[in-house]
């Protein structure tokens, strides 16, 4: 009987980080896969890893590249470790389909928190889709030109599928279950993550990316607005 939290792929160039998040990953109960390089974490991603944590600065494949090329088969969580920390690097590294962010030298709390709260998240997101679909509730949701299927994670607009994160898709989601509403980003951290916010805010890089992914514009939006100095909502 396998009785671990999950299974998470740790990807990183540096045999002592490696090791150190090997033994603190196990110590915590969960069943972790090694890869030295992003191709090698490419090769061996599927559908039984629960979670990837990518270095951003490896050699043959970056972990950019290699989230990109996970996400286009898989809808796990996706941490990227990182020695970067300008918003343009956040920016790309949502854009390629990470749920989290995290910059070196990084505190093992932070980074259990983080990986404790997307595995929630994931866990409690499947129980409510198959509730629906046991109770043959409506999966889909629509508003305006977009059409969010809560089974597949996606949005269509115009009949092209839209794959977003799932933290994309959660806040998206938010605020269109809630029309009118305004959310700070403590509210939406709280909302999505169920709890305070841990380290530095990523919502309003995730905004940005889920802006771009549906053709929106912050200056003259269709779907998410600002309210300035006080947060995001949807008329």
């Amino acid at each position: 009987m396998n009785t671990t939290k999950g299974k998470i792929l740790v990807a990183d160039d540096e045999k002592d980080i490696r090791d150190i998040l090997n033994l603190l990953l196990i110590g915590e109960g969960y069943e972790v896969v090694l890869a030295e390089n992003g191709q090698e974490a490419v090769n061996l991603s599927n559908d039984s890893i629960d979670l990837y944590i990518l270095d951003v600065n490896m050699p043959i494949m970056t972990g950019f590249l290699a989230g990109s090329e996970i996400r286009k088969k898989y809808l796990a969580p996706i941490i990227f470790l990182t020695a970067y920390t300008g918003e343009s690097d956040k920016v790309m590294g949502f854009s390629v389909g990470a749920d989290d962010y995290i910059a070196k030298p990084f505190s093992n709390m932070e980074l259990l928190l983080k990986i404790k709260a997307l595995l929630r998240r994931v866990k409690q997101y499947s129980k409510n889709n198959k509730e629906a679909n046991k109770n043959n509730d409506n999966s889909k949701i629509l508003y305006k030109d977009l059409i969010l299927d809560l089974n597949s994670q996606s949005v269509i607009k115009d009949n092209n599928v839209i794959v977003l994160t799932y933290t994309e898709f959660k806040i998206l989601e938010l605020f269109i279950t809630h029309p009118k509403k305004i959310y700070s980003l403590d509210n939406i951290y709280q909302s999505i993550w169920q709890e305070d916010a841990i380290g530095d805010s990523t919502i309003m890089v995730h905004i940005k990316n889920l802006r771009k992914k549906l053709g929106d514009s912050s200056k003259n939006p269709i779907y998410i607005k600002t309210a300035w100095g006080k947060g995001y909502y949807v008329d």
